[in-house]
């Protein structure tokens, strides 16, 4: 059992001279390796020592991903504080205010673009004694301070006193608090989950155990470095195996940052990414966009390679086994012919991705499995560090969120708490070091999530009979019939969002109701292009655009294209057509840009009360007619 700080002493005795962060701020990309890291970490935080900070404080720490950000944990870290690390995300100063509040945070780092958020709450909260700037300020208020001044500090107090900042590093336990991860807090206050030292270098054990990185590998961290995956599994697993991380380019507004993206993957040359839904569906469109604008012959080899691919490659589980060898040297060309150039546009050396945050739709995984980028979808949640479960390349079920960590008890339980039998479903309950160590000041939500010493997810799923974890959905979620029968929708909201270019985002709703309603939300551009191409003068132009979005929906139907996929009881009778998308603007996504169900369901409740009378069965009706009309001007 080991610190973090253990974990990373004993990677800077292996790996001194590898490297390990990267960081591009002007016009290319430039390293700091292991040592160098270690005495920018030892400066800053015998700096923060030497400034007040003591064993247990906690420090809030508000930036986008950059080398100061993995230096400012580990120097927390090394003072034996906490981090609370806070997502940039946020908006709303009184949500920044609760959780620094809440958490107690005694000073705040903060990069430049997050700066405004943090100064305008300097009078409002007792707490905060130092605001530490990572990016140089043209003037300090009392109790603002520089990252570089506390590093100057730092080198003082090292020379003068370096036994005060070993014997501090070295007094933390491996049980010690190590951060406070604040939840999105969607339908009550953000709960805080306490994770301590041995949680996450538990966790990283378990990651490694399911997926190989060799100490050569280097990543681009796309994801939010706040969130318990990319904490872990792009942060700690990195460190541990010697290898590199990258961040991305920050620019001065989120979108600019989005769009350096592109440019950093082919830069860097990953070997690997993680990746959210959300992400794998955007990359998606992105190949398929890039192979239409190549002509009609290319993407009529794309598309044959897909149908090879995906026989060739069955579930997964069965590549290339039994009859399918025959299609090996077909896949073999098609690979060569174009799959390969595709995987140029990630740098080259892409060899899968890592998948987390959600469902992940079965067609993605299908398809970046057919074009040589096997899309790994994993298993977790924060309370559990958060790994429980992965697909490895070599070990892959699609569907499936893959093989539980040999070193993580789970099982499928009732609602008595019972163990249930293999291919049952019920929630998900797991035991482990990962386990976290509780709710920041809510004894009460730590003791109904960890009951008789098992983390209860709240989530469904079931472990079939070759050992492959299926997650089905939050209980949260759960479509439930007027005779009480309940079903997760997110395997279906996944598939209609996944499989048609037409609708972006949609939501299913039952809530004890004779049928499923849906509210939908959708492509304009790509319904405006089929419209202009199959009715360009027909006169019934939005009830076509309807006819069409209704269509998308039909085909999950008994004898269309998805027709055996899901039960027939759960698809929707009646469609409403949104005015705006889901946001995390509006609320409606979360920070891991996951639908927020209560708020949609608010938001719209008299449009689900609508859609349970005759008149909004037929998708042509008044309200859906407004509404397309207006977006599709």
């Amino acid at each position: 059992m080991i610190a973090i700080t253990n974990l990373f002493e004993e990677s800077v005795i292996r790996y001194p001279k590898n490297a390990f962060l990267l960081e591009k701020k002007k016009d290319i990309y430039q390293s700091l390796n292991y040592s160098q890291t270690k005495e920018l970490v030892y400066k800053f935080g015998a700096g923060l020592m030497n400034i007040g900070l003591n064993k247990g404080d906690r420090v809030a720490l508000l930036s986008e991903g950059r080398n100061e950000w993995v230096i400012s944990e580990l120097a927390i870290f090394y003072c034996g504080a906490v981090n609370v690390p806070l997502s940039v995300k946020l908006a709303e100063p009184s949500e920044i205010q609760f959780r620094l509040e809440h958490s107690g945070a005694k000073m705040v780092i903060v990069s430049q673009n997050q700066a405004k958020k943090v100064q305008a709450l300097r009078n409002r909260i007792q707490g905060i004694e130092k605001i530490i700037f990572l990016d140089e300020q043209p003037k300090y208020l009392e109790g603002e301070i520089s990252f570089y001044e506390i590093i100057r500090i730092g080198e003082v107090y090292l020379k003068e006193d370096k036994d005060a900042f070993t014997n501090r590093w070295q007094s933390v336990l491996p049980d010690d608090h190590a951060t406070i991860c604040y939840t999105s807090g969607t339908t009550s206050d953000p709960k805080g989950i306490v994770l301590t030292h041995r949680n996450y270098t538990s966790n990283v054990e378990h990651s490694l155990s399911l997926i190989d990185v060799p100490e050569e590998f280097v990543t681009l961290l796309i994801l939010p470095w706040d969130h318990s995956f990319a904490h872990t599994t792009g942060i700690y697993a990195m460190m541990k195996t010697g290898s590199a991380l990258a961040s991305v380019q920050v620019g001065k507004t989120p979108l600019e940052s989005l769009k350096n993206i592109p440019l950093n993957i082919k830069e860097i040359k990953p070997d690997f990414l993680l990746s959210v839904p959300a992400l794998a569906k955007n990359f998606r469109k992105n190949i398929e966009s890039g192979v239409l604008k190549k002509g009609w012959l290319v993407k009529g080899i794309f598309k044959f390679g897909l149908k090879i691919a995906y026989l060739y490659n069955g579930s997964g589980w069965n590549k290339g086994k039994g009859w399918r060898i025959i299609l090996k040297p077909l896949y073999a060309f098609v690979n060569i012919v174009i799959f390969k150039k595709i995987r140029q546009s990630f740098g080259g050396r892409l060899k899968f991705f890592v998948g987390g945050g959600a469902l992940l739709e079965v067609e993605l995984q299908r398809f970046f499995y057919a074009i040589g980028l096997p899309m790994l979808q994993g298993y977790g949640l924060t309370e559990a560090s958060p790994v429980i479960s992965a697909n490895s390349v070599n070990k892959i079920k699609f569907g499936s969120s893959g093989a539980v960590a040999e070193q993580i008890k789970l099982k499928i339980c009732n609602e008595n708490g019972e163990e249930m039998n293999t291919g049952e479903k019920g929630e998900i309950a797991i035991q482990g070091e990962n386990v976290m160590a509780g709710y920041w000041r809510n004894q009460e939500a730590t003791k109904q999530t960890i009951v008789n010493n098992w983390l209860h997810t709240g989530d469904m799923g079931f472990v079939d009979q070759d050992g492959f974890l299926f997650v089905l959905g939050r209980f949260k979620s759960l479509l439930i019939a007027d005779d009480g029968e309940k079903f997760s929708p997110e395997g279906i909201e996944e598939a209609i969002t996944g499989n048609s270019q037409f609708i972006e985002q949609c939501m299913l709703y039952n809530n004890q109701n004779p049928y499923s309603v849906v509210l939908v939300v959708i492509n304009s551009e790509a319904i405006k292009r089929w419209l202009g191409e199959k009715h360009p003068h027909h006169e019934n132009f939005y009830s076509n655009a309807l006819k069409l979005i209704a269509t998308e929906i039909n085909e999950y139907r008994t004898g269309n294209k998805f027709g055996k996929i899901f039960p027939q009881r759960w698809l929707p009778a009646a469609i409403a057509i949104l005015d705006e998308p889901f946001s995390e603007e509006n609320g409606l996504l979360n920070s891991t840009l996951k639908v927020v169900r209560g708020k949609v369901i608010e938001k719209y409740k008299d449009r689900i009360k609508f859609l349970y009378t005759p008149e909004a069965k037929n998708i042509c009706n008044v309200p859906n007619l407004d509404i397309i009309s207006g977006l599709l001007k």
